[in-house]
């Protein structure tokens, strides 16, 4: 994993509403429309939340057919333990290729240029 997926990763829980997605989703699997209910939240919006955690590795979605014979999608949370120490920020940076660390660059100073006829003066 990369530096920049494992920061993703840790990002994709760094939301309050997210959180209670994962709360919510812990003590049962639910479709989309339950959910945006439960959390008061728009789907679109809840939607924006899933799909972060589901990159993450967080949630996981799938398609179950109702009896009326419409698609909806239920999400559950994917047992995971998170754990951030400094030995592991180490490990990935160190691990990381050079190119991906922040090229420390000085402003460059420039003169202004002088014109033909300031010079001539």
């Amino acid at each position: 994993m990369t530096v920049e997926d494992e920061i993703a990763r840790i990002a994709a829980l760094a939301n309050p509403h997210r959180y209670r997605i994962i709360a919510i989703l812990a003590e049962e699997s639910l479709h989309v429309s339950e959910l945006a209910r439960r959390l008061g939240m728009s789907r679109a919006l809840l939607y924006m939340h899933l799909q972060r955690l589901e990159a993450a590795g967080y949630v996981t979605g799938h398609l179950e057919l109702s009896d009326r014979g419409t698609a909806l999608k239920f999400f559950e949370v994917v047992p995971f333990h998170l754990t951030i120490d400094v030995a592991g920020i180490v490990a990935a940076v160190a691990s990381a290729p050079a190119a991906s660390a922040p090229a420390a660059s000085a402003p460059a100073a420039s003169a202004p240029a002088q014109s033909d006829t300031e010079s001539s003066h």
